[in-house]
């Protein structure tokens, strides 16, 4: 059995990587799986695994459920991207060369993407369980800053609370200048 290794990094945090291994004759449902675990995603979110050139162009999409009700044509009738099922499309009938690169995404609401590439296919030499994670680098988002860090800052909150009275005094003088309603 071969093994597929693979990268795969967030555009949001520069620091985040991580590496999945996968059995060849596992399907982007397995693959799927692993990264929602390894990344720690919600388990209601829609995804979609996006075959790529080496430019990041798609090509072909593997989503998680049908959305297209087996249709083949968008409503102007131009072919839309070739699409397949997650649970029904195995690693090996997609991943055909060295590097392949692939798009990983998920939560359509709130568009998160992950860049991944094939950096090495092997046979598999020990009986452990796949897919796995061998490396595990930073989180897929940086942090924002918490909003308490605010909260106890008094001279930040009089600060903001001044500006914001003066912008809403200057919106309301701006306001009654312009004001050419005509009194009954």
């Amino acid at each position: 059995m071969h093994i597929y290794k693979f990268r795969m990094l967030s555009g949001e945090n520069d620091n985040f990587v991580r590496d999945i291994e996968i059995q060849a004759a596992q399907t982007f449902k397995d693959f799927h799986d692993a990264i929602a675990d390894c990344v720690n995603l919600k388990d209601n979110d829609l995804a979609s695994f996006h075959i790529c050139d080496q430019k990041w162009n798609k090509n072909t999409e593997i989503t998680l459920i049908d959305m297209l009700d087996g249709e083949s044509e968008d409503e102007v009738g131009k072919m839309v991207e070739d699409t397949h099922i997650m649970h029904e499309s195995k690693i090996r009938n997609f991943i055909n060369e060295p590097h392949q690169r692939l798009l990983y995404e998920y939560d359509f609401i709130n568009l998160k993407t992950f860049f991944i590439e094939l950096l090495s296919v092997y046979k598999q030499k020990d009986d452990d369980p796949y897919p796995r994670c061998t490396l595990r680098r930073g989180e897929p988002i940086e942090d924002p800053i918490p909003e308490e860090s605010f909260e106890d800052d008094e001279e930040v909150r009089a600060q903001l609370l001044e500006d914001f009275d003066e912008l809403l005094g200057d919106t309301l003088e701006e306001f009654n200048e312009n004001d050419t309603s005509i009194d009954p």
